[in-house]
């Protein structure tokens, strides 16, 4: 094969000067792109061959090459060259490696795992670009088994919310249909995932084909037509059951279908199309297409379903048993391999859990022998605390002890005083009630000096009211009795003559006599009483003063003892016993 390419930019041809003996060709499929140097008398079952090796693909009836030409589509044909037909003549001829029939069966009829995998990845495709209609129900279950096909089995530790985000699961009606979030789908979409544990890429990938070709247009192939020629558009469906008619607006219900059992003859002769039913009896179907590329392609499409419509009503070819003969095998040995390694991955697991759990035991261990040497410390630290505490407390016993004792003869002696005191405050209280006696007896007899002086006013006054009227008498009577006293008494010879008023002299220092006597006798009686009274009386409030003051002194010292008794009940520990002393020091 020669690897040579000429191409001649200023030409729309593919060819310049002379013939090119070879030619490039790209064909993508649902996961790979590839490109070929092609012989030029290469014809299209050459290529769709080599495509195949290249992937490894024997279930090859399945599959096509399709190229776009203007604005439709076609599929490469294989008994013709590859440049003779209508494809696009650029320097790199595309083309698109798609399946072109499907199965009615897929768990019965697929039985590569690349035939699945191509079959998967395209009807996964067709989904999310709403060319079939799937519920959102079943999107979001399709979704599932396309996530367990991609990532395995679900992890949470590995499966972190949103890792989801960077693949399109659903389709954009679905999407737009409910208002919710991506987040909210996802975890929808995770609830179904992780129900599907321990089940393999190619059985996720099986699961969501036999959920897909249940749908009303998986495997259906469209096509706009008219049963008259100036009658309304209608649709007409390929698929591998048989031909259906859809209103254009209703591609899920058929109005009118022809399965392959029931079918004589198709044919068409330039833009109409003959279906003649099996049963001579029914009406003859025609209708019409607007092109004949399209009445071309739709002829090719019934003819390669109906084939393998009836190849699956037979006995399986050789080439087919032995292929489902080695998936048999391969299914046998890739279980075994898959129940090897699951055992392998538990008994993995299970030495991974093993070996955490003596890593776990090993570190619970070391932190038990570190736990254990602290508390060998805190426990030899506490020990020391304990003996320097145990000799503190033994002096703190012996000094309690003397405090004790000192508290003991100093609660002695408080009691001593306190009776002595109680003794000294009884006497004090009786020589006080005594005094209180003595100055109420003294009042009284204050009272009644009092009344005796003014009785002694009172005789005082009335003695001198006597002594005057007395001597008013006297004079009277001396005035009277004075001539006769002179007419017959015979006074002494005098040396002179006495006159009269010498006798009167005398009569008046008689009387004079006789008041001062009486006046400074009653004038002393009562200055010593009023002396001895005012001597009672200031010894009576000395001795209360003195009282008094022996009695708030006894109070201050009372009241002194009182609160340092108090203080030393709160400061100072209680009386222990001498046994208790020794039981303490012990």
């Amino acid at each position: 094969m020669c690897k040579h390419f000429f191409y001649n930019f200023n030409s729309n041809s593919l060819f310049s000067g002379k013939q090119a003996k070879t030619f490039k060709v790209k064909v993508s499929t649902m996961d790979a792109e590839m490109e070929f140097s092609c012989e030029v008398k290469w014809k299209g079952k050459d290529l769709f061959d080599l495509v195949c090796r290249t992937i490894g693909l024997r279930e090859t009836w399945f599959f096509g090459l399709r190229y776009t030409v203007k604005d439709t589509y076609a599929w490469l044909k294989p008994d013709k060259r590859v440049l003779d037909q209508e494809v696009p003549k650029d320097s790199l001829i595309t083309f698109h490696f798609l399946a072109k029939f499907f199965p009615e069966k897929v768990e019965d009829e697929l039985v590569q795992e690349i035939t699945q995998h191509l079959f998967f990845l395209q009807v996964k495709k067709q989904i999310l670009d709403e060319e079939i209609f799937c519920s959102p129900e079943a999107s979001v279950l399709l979704a599932s088994y396309a996530v367990q096909a991609k990532y395995g089995d679900y992890d949470p530790n590995f499966h972190k919310p949103g890792f989801l985000a960077q693949d399109e699961l659903l389709p954009k009606r679905v999407l737009m249909q409910y208002q919710m979030t991506p987040d909210m789908w996802e975890e929808k979409i995770t609830a179904w995932y992780a129900e599907h544990r321990n089940i393999t890429r190619d059985e996720a990938e099986m699961e969501y084909l036999k959920i897909a070709q249940d749908l009303e247009m998986y495997g259906v192939s469209y096509f706009s037509i008219t049963q008259n020629k100036r009658d309304t558009e209608l649709l007409l469906g390929v698929d591998a059951q048989g031909l259906h008619i859809y209103s254009p607006n209703n591609k899920l219900s058929p109005n009118k279908s022809f399965p392959w059992s029931g079918i004589r003859n198709i044919s068409y002769s330039e833009k109409e199309f003959t279906i003649k039913p099996l049963d001579k009896k029914k009406e003859v179907f025609k209708f019409y297409s607007s092109q004949l590329r399209v009445n071309k392609l739709i002829l090719q499409l019934c003819i390669g379903n109906h084939d393998l419509f009836m190849r699956r009503r037979k006995v399986d070819s050789i080439e087919v048993q032995q292929m489902k003969a080695q998936a048999k095998e391969e299914k046998a040995r890739k279980k075994v391999e898959r129940q090897i390694l699951a055992r392998e991955k538990q008994m993995r697991e299970e030495a991974e859990r093993a070996k955490e759990e003596m890593e776990h035991r090993l570190f619970q261990l070391q932190d038990e022998a570190r736990m254990a040497n602290e508390a060998l410390l805190r426990s030899e630290e506490t020990a020391d605390l304990l003996a320097e505490k145990a000799q503190i407390a033994e002096e703190e016993a012996k000094l309690l002890a003397h405090k004790a004792a000192e508290a003991e003869h100093e609660r002695q002696r408080l009691e001593v005083t306190a009776l002595k005191t109680k003794e000294e405050k009884r006497l004090m209280e009786q020589k006080m009630r005594e005094a209180e006696q003595l100055a109420v007896k003294l009042v009284e007899q204050s009272e009644r000096r009092l009344k005796e002086a003014d009785h002694l006013k009172q005789d005082l006054n009335e003695a001198k009211d006597a002594e005057r009227r007395a001597k008013q008498k006297l004079l009277e009577i001396t005035k009277s009795t004075y001539p006769l006293i002179a007419a017959y008494s015979s006074p002494p010879p005098s040396t002179g003559p006495e006159s009269p008023d010498r006798t009167v002299d005398m009569a008046s220092s008689i009387r004079m006599d006789f008041k001062d006597s009486d006046m400074k006798r009653l004038s002393m009686e009562i200055e010593r009483e009023r002396l001895e009274y005012m001597e009672k009386s200031k010894h009576l409030q000395d001795q209360l003063k003195e009282l008094k003051s022996e009695i708030e002194s006894l109070k201050l010292e009372e009241q002194h003892q009182a609160g340092l008794y108090s203080l030393r009940s709160y400061t100072e520990p209680p009386y222990i016993p001498h046994s208790n002393v020794r039981n303490t020091q012990a």
